[in-house]
């Protein structure tokens, strides 16, 4: 029982944490005055990774990496089959430009990239810190795309001032952090009991626990009619769970992969992402939300009978 009580634990404490981190990371920026967009694909997508990265850090110190490495790509999945799904069937969606242009196609790269990093069974520091490299040239080259797109900040009583937002965003992250090391000693625990691979308890139930906060994200941003921050985070995530959250790990501890179990959430990324990605008007509606959803159902039969 305390396993179970440790990752129901973890995920109050990443739905907490992830909810204060976002308010003010996203405070900040748009003080800043960067899009909604950009907010999301990248202070939201970082802080709503936060719990991956809090796990990732966790187990491969631990030893246990493939936990991190489940994660992360099952969340990646999660992100858009499961909650861009019921995002979807609650209301369409209307696509920015720049996330059918930019944020969609480096969406559906990334797994290919990671797909090719692992493919000899390992992923190793050099392979890492290559991806990591990646992922710097990503983040500047949105960074830049950004200060030249910079938009007039609107003054609204919801926008916390900088001091404020600071001291909410840091005990967020604190909050993310325990949350971490909660939800990896409780999915051990689960996994040693029922005899699952670290990877597959990784890529199920820790990866929906630690996909909570863009679940409240998506909420949060629907509901206030932030369709950009709420698409941008996911997508966002996404590329960071690859290109970040990964390396960190595998720089850790290199990771052994079992291919099989690593192709079948890679392929189901890409292919939730394929079936999402929006039309030339970019409007998603909801017959494509319940695909989604039958896209994330069909993942978890595959990988529990794989």
């Amino acid at each position: 029982m305390q396993d179970y009580f440790f990752l129901v634990m973890g995920v109050i404490c990443a739905a907490s944490g992830g909810d204060l981190f976002v308010r003010g990371a996203i405070s900040l920026a748009h003080a800043a005055r960067v899009s909604g967009a950009v907010i999301g694909t990248t202070i939201a997508a970082f802080a709503t990774s936060s719990p991956e990265f809090a796990v990732a850090v966790t187990s491969a110190i631990q030893g246990t990496p493939q936990i991190s490495f489940g994660d992360a790509l099952g969340s990646n999945v999660v992100n858009i089959a499961l909650i861009l799904g019921l995002a979807l069937l609650a209301s369409p969606i209307i696509a920015a430009r720049s996330s059918i242009k930019r944020d969609f196609p480096t969406a559906i790269a990334v797994p290919a990239l990671t797909a090719l990093a692992v493919v000899d069974g390992t992923l190793s520091r050099f392979e890492a810190a290559l991806l990591m490299i990646i992922f710097t040239l990503w983040l500047g080259s949105t960074v830049v795309t950004a200060r030249r797109n910079r938009v007039e900040a609107v003054t609204t009583a919801k926008m916390l001032r900088a001091p404020q937002a600071m001291v909410i965003g840091g005990a967020g992250l604190l909050l993310l952090i325990v949350a971490g090391e909660l939800i990896v000693s409780g999915a051990r625990g689960i996994a040693m009991d029922f005899g699952i691979s670290d990877f597959v308890i990784g890529a199920t139930i820790v990866a929906v626990g630690t996909s909570v906060p863009e679940l409240a994200t998506a909420l949060i941003a629907k509901w206030r009619g932030h369709d950009d921050i709420e698409l941008g985070t996911l997508l966002g995530s996404n590329i960071f769970n690859n290109l970040w959250i990964v390396p960190v790990a595998a720089l850790i501890h290199p990771i052994d992969v079992e291919l099989e179990q690593a192709g079948t959430a890679l392929a189901f990324s890409i292919l939730a992402l394929l079936v999402a990605f929006p039309p030339g008007s970019g409007i998603m509606g909801k017959d494509r939300g319940l695909t989604l959803l039958l896209v994330y159902g069909a993942y978890v039969s595959t990988v529990l009978l794989t």
